[in-house]
């Protein structure tokens, strides 16, 4: 059955909620346009004469697909190469969805989307609705086929599953930007005590590679840990300059409703950091150096024409690069990180 142009534009119209649910599922914008472009095929082929409710039934069809990939990636997860982390996204993305409340921008977050990979699929699904999208019980339980006691109950499992990791505060733009700020300053001044001062005692450091680039395939744990294995890592030397190809430059940007720095070589993204910020300090950073999971941000960076002249080290003015984050912004540097372990 072909589609007409009002129906084509009626799923046009819902592509960006679609998106923003199945990238929240997922943890990955190239699944999540997948899973939606396989909704747009299964819209094309049913009929829509009997379809009373579209966004529902978008919804439903949707939340099936991402099931089943919820599924699959558990098994797929076993033989990846080092850890898993979500495929970060600029600020200004559709994928992020809906930003109007706490819970909708804490869904979105590195942290909260690398958490919820312990959640059952189901577990996700329901929080994800509930939280993020509103949804009631009675329409969760409708697109999952289950009873809505049953999905109340689900959705309080997984806030527990989470609430025992996450304490549910929020940094302010303000905070935030002075925290990254002083992460780039003190990652770039060789010096592990005040990189101690800004992490949370019991911070996590993650690294990804996917196999592709060799990263830390264990995480780091400990304020003292992750002071000098950033230290490394930010430290220049002409076998760091040979391994990436140019030298680096370290830009503040805002990755998934947080602070961040894009790591740029040769007009290149070969990695991006992300910190969750808390009241007790930096309490995780997610380094993502997969290549297969920078190229949506790459071309995005690409497209923004964000191309910031890089500061010398030792040049006394190379902190003014420290911008703020509120929107896109750029920063230079040079010293560079180790991506022979990230």
């Amino acid at each position: 059955m072909s589609l007409c142009t009002y129906e084509i534009d009626q799923f046009e119209s819902f592509r960006g909620r679609l998106e923003a649910i199945a990238y929240r599922l997922l943890g990955s914008a190239g699944d999540a346009e997948d899973a939606v472009q396989d909704t747009y095929l299964r819209w094309h082929a049913a009929d829509r004469e009997r379809i009373e409710t579209p966004e529902a039934w978008l919804t439903k069809v949707l939340t099936n697909l991402c099931l089943n990939q919820l599924t699959s990636a558990r098994a797929r997860r076993e033989t990846y190469v080092g850890q898993w982390l979500p495929e970060p996204v600029l600020d200004g993305d559709r994928m992020l969805g809906p930003a109007d409340t706490f819970e909708q921008r804490e869904s979105v977050s590195m942290a909260m989307l690398t958490l919820m990979e312990r959640l059952t699929p189901n577990e996700r699904v329901v929080y994800v609705l509930r939280e993020a999208f509103g949804y009631a019980h009675r329409e969760i339980a409708e697109i999952l086929d289950i009873t809505e006691s049953n999905c109340q109950q689900v959705y309080r499992r997984a806030r527990q599953h989470l609430a025992v990791e996450r304490s549910r505060t929020e940094i302010d733009v303000v905070a935030a930007r002075k925290i990254v700020e002083e992460f780039l300053a003190a990652a770039l001044s060789g010096d592990t005590k005040p990189l101690i001062k800004l992490l949370a005692d019991d911070a996590v450091s993650v690294a990804d590679g996917g196999g592709k680039v060799v990263a830390r395939r264990k995480p780091v744990i400990g304020a003292m840990g992750i002071a000098q294995y950033l230290r490394g890592m930010f430290r220049r030397s002409d076998a760091k300059r040979a391994l990436v190809g140019g030298d680096p430059v370290f830009h503040a940007v805002v990755v998934n409703g947080g602070p961040a720095v894009l790591v740029e070589v040769g007009e290149q993204v070969v990695g991006v950091l992300c910190l969750d910020a808390t009241p007790d300090g930096v309490a995780s950073i997610h380094i993502q150096v997969n290549p297969d999971k920078l190229q949506r941000v790459a071309r995005q960076w690409a497209a923004a024409g964000l191309i910031v002249r890089s500061r010398r080290a030792g040049d006394p003015h190379h902190r003014r690069f420290l911008s703020g984050i509120a929107r896109l912004s750029g920063s230079g540097g040079e010293r560079e990180p180790d991506r022979s372990e990230p």
